[in-house]
């Protein structure tokens, strides 16, 4: 895949997020790697069950669902120095994720080599160990149920797209191990900056907003439409193989005919944040 560079071929624009939307991968990871491998890098062994249920909150079960991993750290150091935790150099790296342009591996490696932060030094070794993780978790990741057969049938009308905040690497492997690299046009992973950034980046290409659709499961996936003016589908926690049916059967068809309109759209976001327990 060659990031923004290919040749549009259709007038409408399908974004796809991947863990927890495309990808039934993004309990595991949590649960498995990047909660323990936060308790273990930061030193929180006798907080250890508070620490991964207050972890699994924030990135699974509440309005944050889905945040940048570097984002979910924070909130997740903060409220280990509420318990008597406190990271050494914090207050640097909350600033580098609030104002970084880019939230990765490489962006935070470079910030760290202009900086004696020993907060973010953790946070890339934590990073690193997380990727590793995941790297060894049982080859037993799948797509949700329909997923496949909607993004090919999509494919065939619509320039499908990976739009993710996850790692390269992984997404690369796991979309291409499923054969759904196979209906995507490109991969854009965390490498190329947010998804608010990426999906701008891909209306430059001539797509019109109401044209455009971004798929995902958290509300950071809604309000990278928003930023964009495009529309957004929900894949509900829990409901997701019904969710995707009803975008292969139901809202994919609306848009195509242009009935997809600001009424639908608010009835999908009521759903959605309604499962989400969002006021």
């Amino acid at each position: 895949m060659n990031g923004f560079n290919y040749e549009k071929e259709h007038d409408f624009l399908i974004c796809v997020d991947s863990d927890g939307c495309a990808m039934d991968t993004m309990n595991v990871k949590h649960i498995a790697c990047f909660g323990p491998e936060w308790v273990k890098q930061y030193g929180l062994a006798e907080i250890r069950q508070p620490a991964l249920a207050y972890w699994n909150h924030i990135n699974l079960y509440s309005a944050t669902r889905g945040i940048n991993r570097f984002k979910g750290l924070a909130m997740a150091l903060l409220w280990a120095k509420e318990q008597g935790y406190a990271a050494e150099g914090l207050d640097d790296f909350i600033k580098w994720t609030e104002n970084a342009k880019e939230l990765s591996n490489p962006a935070l490696l470079a910030a760290c080599q202009k900086t004696d932060s020993l907060c973010m030094e953790n946070a890339l070794l934590w990073s690193i160990h997380v990727n590793r993780a995941i790297h060894n978790l049982p080859p037993d990741d799948k797509p949700f149920a329909g997923v496949s057969e909607t993004m090919r049938g999509m494919a065939a009308q619509a320039d499908v797209v990976a739009v993710s905040s996850a790692n390269a690497e992984a997404v690369t492997q796991e979309w291409n191990k499923h054969g759904l690299a196979d209906a995507c046009q490109t991969l854009l992973c965390q490498e190329y900056g947010s998804k608010a950034f990426c999906i701008g980046e891909l209306l430059k290409k001539g797509y019109e907003r109401k044209r455009t659709l971004m798929v995902g499961d958290a509300p950071g996936d809604k309000d990278s439409a928003a930023q964009n003016g495009v529309w957004f589908f929900p894949i509900l926690v829990g409901h997701e193989k019904e969710s995707w049916l009803r975008l292969q059967q139901e809202a994919f068809p609306r848009l195509l005919a242009g009935k997809f309109d600001d009424d639908y759209q608010q009835q999908l976001i009521a759903e959605f944040k309604q499962t989400l327990g969002i006021g």
